[in-house]
């Protein structure tokens, strides 16, 4: 069996602009995102950390890591799943998201998730 296919992780990711916290006077625009995380793969993988590169559109780049996610490191069996909901502030309407999740199977091997790069907007922004 091919080793790509033994540690396989795909993220989904669905973002929402939080007008209630966003001041855009103040160039403060914030957003949540719920991430599925998804084990494709034939081995058991736990979630350890995470590491996020958040750019503005201005190029303001924020990196975040950090161990789990919302408190978590979830044990993902092969065809399970685990879904979260977070969020960050930015000085811009428009920005992006991208990064990894680092991952420990449980026969040891230690891989990266890529988290694809998605688009945060605030609505009406972006045609």
């Amino acid at each position: 069996m091919a080793e790509g296919k033994k540690y396989q992780i795909s993220i989904n990711v669905d973002t929402t602009y939080l007008a209630d916290q966003s001041d855009p006077s103040a160039d403060r625009y914030v957003f949540a995102y719920t991430i599925t995380i998804a084990n494709t793969g034939t081995v058991a993988a736990q979630l350890i950390s995470r590491h996020w590169i958040i750019t503005d559109a201005d190029n303001v780049v924020q990196e975040v890591k950090g161990l789990g996610v919302v408190g978590e490191q979830p044990l993902l069996r092969p065809g399970e799943h685990f879904e979260y909901t977070s969020g960050t502030a930015m000085g811009t309407p428009v920005g992006t998201m991208r990064g990894t999740y680092q991952m420990v199977a449980e026969d040891g091997n230690k891989f990266d998730a890529e988290i694809p790069q998605f688009t945060l907007a605030m609505p009406r922004v972006l045609h």
